[in-house]
């Protein structure tokens, strides 16, 4: 009797001990079936089956494991789900891992790596990777970050590598009941100057802009004060960023949804909610082409149109620009050259800088050289510190498309016009300066007062002389122009 309890206690221990040791890996001797969950060594991710909002088939998925709000952070199976509940994660004998569903020999999904291993298990780490590795070296041969879905973890890369040929990108899912893919992609495009985009379908949705050195060209709230350690890479092999975090304690993820919203957020544990602080696109000025070409987007001047010509062009279709639909955009202003003639640059202050597809970066030429170099070549439209932080060279040539305006952060850039448009501005090749506005303001105001007290004096002398028979009309029409002065002088002077 003693010893049956002791082969059960013995048995016992082993299977519970067996069972720990193995609770975030898959090996060819130990599978998952759908009501199991695989759990990371640290209890930060978990891997199992789950269904999506109102449907009832089966995704295998990963997410996080103490969140209450079940979060899905990358899905497996996305475009063969499993239509019951027999499904089984599994070690095939050519080492990959696999997917099947009952009494079925071909695998709805697998990580499909092509050298063939007997010794080869999966695991999940606490990063909510899924890797597959070998046993006895522990290389990777496959890892979920190189497969992402919707969400971009922290460390996991953004971007493509051409060497290897992975690509990592975001797409969405199909709906809030399907993660199938879906047509809102997220991603790098490395033509010209590397830049972010979302694309809807084939589309160019929102534009993130090229890296300035410390962030996106087009997302301000990147500042230093940042929650994260920010590694870009842009070599002959590479274009890729990731983001960690200064604080591992915090839960933090980036995802977007099926109508082509990204959104950044932060999980807050006392209050069990996610909490966001940055998405795109957020106003009218963030949809790509909002203004056509060689204009920008100024959301902030509430009184006029958005859009507005950038310095040396004028309104391709004046009557749409009238009817406040800027979409076709500016043209360089009829009878005038740029090229050999005089011309200059007008300066731009605070702006996402145009895209950067036909756009070119030198890392080895000053700020001064780059205006030389723009300057020798008719094609050249603009250029700017290809790094925010002051060296770098960028030049454009041909058209400039989606710049807008921000109200603090931004680049400076600088457009080619003809010389007398750059006479206008002055010396100092820049838009009328929020200093020069206030001191035509001031200027303005003393020279009305001046008027206001001659008129006041004519008017006393006047009754002296006839009494109190005044042309009132006269004293209205000359109080309603002083008034009227004051209001036209505004931001833009």
């Amino acid at each position: 009797m003693n010893q049956a309890k002791g082969s059960l206690t013995t048995s016992l221990l082993f299977l519970f001990f067996h069972f720990c040791i193995s609770i975030d890996t898959i090996t060819p001797t130990q599978f998952i079936k759908d009501g199991d969950i695989l759990v990371s060594k640290g209890e930060r991710f978990a891997l199992g089956f789950f269904s999506p909002g109102t449907s009832t088939r089966r995704y295998v998925g990963i997410w996080y494991n103490k969140v209450s709000e079940q979060t899905v952070v990358w899905v497996g199976n996305r475009d063969n789900p499993v239509n019951d509940a027999s499904g089984v994660l599994t070690i095939n004998s050519q080492g990959n891992l696999v997917l099947y569903e009952k009494n079925q020999t071909i695998p709805l999904w697998s990580t499909n790596f092509s050298t063939s291993t007997s010794n080869s298990m999966a695991q999940l780490q606490d990063s909510g990777n899924l890797v597959l590795l070998q046993r006895d070296t522990e290389r990777f041969l496959w890892q979920s970050f190189d497969y992402p879905t919707d969400t971009l973890l922290p460390n996991m890369k953004l971007g493509l590598n051409t060497r290897t040929g992975k690509n990592w990108v975001l797409t969405s899912w199909k709906s809030k009941d399907d993660p199938g893919t879906g047509d809102i992609v997220y991603r790098i495009d490395p033509s010209g100057v590397p830049q972010l985009f979302l694309y809807k379908g084939s589309v160019r949705w929102w534009r993130g802009g090229p890296w300035t050195g410390e962030r996106w060209s087009g997302v301000p709230e990147m500042t230093r004060n940042y929650i994260f350690n920010v590694s870009f890479v842009n070599n002959k092999g590479e274009v890729s960023i990731a983001y960690g975090l200064t604080n591992p304690s915090l839960v933090s993820r980036m995802m977007f949804n099926e109508s082509g919203n990204v959104q950044r957020a932060t999980w807050n544990q006392r209050d069990h909610r996610w909490i966001g602080f940055w998405s795109a696109p957020k106003e009218q000025c963030d949809n790509y082409g909002e203004c056509g070409a060689n204009s920008n987007c100024d959301p902030y001047d509430s009184d006029s149109f958005i859009c507005k010509c950038l310095p040396g062009f004028e309104p391709k279709s004046p009557r749409d620009w009238y009817l406040r639909d800027g979409s076709g955009g500016c043209i360089r202003k009829a009878g005038v050259s740029t090229c050999q003639s005089g011309e200059g640059f007008v300066k731009m202050e605070r702006v996402r800088v145009p895209d950067t597809t036909k756009a070119q970066a030198d890392m080895n030429l000053s700020l001064k050289v780059c205006e030389q170099e723009c300057l020798k070549n008719c094609s050249c439209t603009a250029y700017t510190s290809a790094d925010e932080r002051g060296f770098g060279c960028m030049r454009w040539y041909g058209d400039l498309v989606d710049t807008r305006t921000y109200s603090s952060v931004g680049q400076d850039i600088y457009v080619r016009v003809d010389a007398a448009e750059l006479a206008k501005y002055g010396k100092s090749k820049g838009p009328l300066s929020k200093k020069g506005v206030q001191a035509i303001m001031i200027v303005s105001i003393i020279v009305r007062t001046l008027f206001l007290l001659a008129f006041s004096k004519i008017l006393f002398r006047s009754r002296k002389r006839k009494g109190n028979q005044i042309s009132w009309w006269f004293v209205h029409f000359m109080v309603g122009l002083y008034s009227v002065g004051f209001l036209k002088v505004g931001p833009n002077g």
